[in-house]
């Protein structure tokens, strides 16, 4: 099964986040399918690369809390098609 999730990088005490594709039986820092954008809880940034994430929510990759979150505020999951709609949850 692949998530979408949050995958750490930066230096200590300054994280920054990539939002990555991913099999649930990989580790954090693990290898990923696809990087599908980039989160900064320091600058409150984002950057979402819309269509590869539309890709992987339609293929049934499900994200995480937090990722899930940032989406909402982005308004991707308006984008996606009416038989999607068991993710805005």
């Amino acid at each position: 099964m692949v998530k979408l999730r949050l995958k750490r990088c930066g230096r200590k005490q300054r994280a920054v986040y990539r939002i990555v594709a991913m099999d649930v039986r990989c580790r954090r820092e693990g290898r990923d399918l696809r990087k599908v954008g980039f989160y900064d809880p320091i600058k409150n940034q984002t950057y979402l690369n819309v269509p590869a994430i539309l890709y992987f929510l339609e293929k049934g990759a499900q994200p995480t809390g937090t990722v899930k979150d940032i989406l909402r505020k982005a308004g991707v999951f308006k984008e996606l098609r009416p038989n999607q709609t068991q993710l805005r949850k």
